[in-house]
């Protein structure tokens, strides 16, 4: 008897736990009949230590609402791996999310402008060589960490918008390039514990749902993922320089409020193509070929490429450092 009470509150126990789980959590496929909102202004955080990533933040579905999860610095899962930023796409009448993932090369993301580096196709954040992460000074901000893996490499500039999909009226209208379908395609590691975290703790703070701030969210980014207690700079940035950001071309420093995300492209959403004249396909896409990976911590002045095998590779040469002066 006591056997089948236990069976008849099953049900009841897995609708108690759903609430706790994001509905846009990562690797489940949600479709919504309202539109995402469209993207918050925000400027990045001070890089927290060497081998962090930058992961833009994204609107997620909870099952009723839409609610803002910050940008912020991860770890990656292992070396040699970028991350593809996932995004909602317009499919048969609904918008579909699109989780993010971690691969060797950087995928289709719908063409949405996330801003530093994600400009809508590949990334100008920087590229793996020999084991280390290689930082663009023009999109990363430092703070005061002093990273030795730099080059400095413009991004691609083109025409403002926050537009948040791909597809369906007012939505972006891009397709995948060649290389991004390969990279699609190739193994994927799914995002880490640490950035499921990142969202469900997002998901439970009311603060941050559209039905509570507007599309405002107070949070816009973190320093590290989870960190919620330490939010990036300028708590209500998007009233002011955010605001100013939204409306200027994105001038590639991380210092000012004016470089902040997300960066231009072209209104209605620009074909894939519109990244001509950026970096070659090869470093916007993913850094060295598959298999130069390792630990992503470390980080040493005998990695670094000689500047013409960096070019060779198609990628920016890293800075050159004076042993007496390093300024970051």
């Amino acid at each position: 008897m006591r056997y089948h009470k236990f069976l008849a509150l099953i049900p009841a126990l897995l609708l108690c736990a759903v609430p706790t789980l994001s509905q846009a959590a990562f690797g489940i496929s949600v479709s919504v009949n309202i539109a995402p909102p469209v993207l918050p202004v925000y400027v990045q955080p001070a890089l927290p230590a060497p081998g962090y990533i930058w992961t833009p933040g994204y609107w997620a579905w909870d099952g009723s609402d839409y609610y803002w999860v910050p940008g912020t610095w991860v770890e990656p899962p292992q070396g040699g791996v970028l991350w593809t930023p996932g995004y909602w796409g317009w499919n048969d009448g609904l918008y579909v999310w699109n989780a993010g993932y971690w691969g060797p090369q950087v995928g289709f993301y719908g063409g949405v402008n996330y801003g530093y580096g994600y400009g809508g196709s590949g990334f100008e954040g920087g590229y793996w060589h020999g084991g280390a992460f290689f930082y663009n000074r023009s999109v990363a901000n430092f703070g005061t960490v002093n990273i030795v893996n730099v080059y400095n490499a413009p991004v691609s500039r083109v025409a403002v918008s926050r537009v948040s999909f791909n597809g369906g009226e007012g939505g972006i209208r891009a397709q995948p390039s060649a290389a991004e379908r390969v990279a699609m395609s190739a193994h994927h590691i799914a995002a880490t514990p640490m950035q499921m975290q990142h969202e469900q703790h997002a998901a439970s703070m009311p603060a941050m749902h559209m039905r509570q701030n507007g599309g405002h969210p107070q949070i816009l980014t973190t320093a590290r993922a989870g960190d919620f207690a330490h939010p990036g700079p300028g708590l209500s940035n998007h009233h002011a320089a955010g605001a100013r950001a939204a409306v200027q071309l994105h001038n590639g420093d991380p210092g000012h409020p004016e470089g902040g995300a997300p960066a231009e492209h072209h209104e209605g959403g620009a074909p894939a193509e519109h990244h001509e004249g950026g970096p070659a396909p090869q470093a916007m896409h993913g850094g060295p070929p598959p298999g130069q990976g390792g630990e992503p911590r470390v980080q040493q002045r005998e990695q670094a490429p000689h500047p013409q095998a960096a070019h060779e590779q198609g990628h920016p040469a890293p800075e050159k450092h004076d042993d007496k002066h390093d300024e970051h």
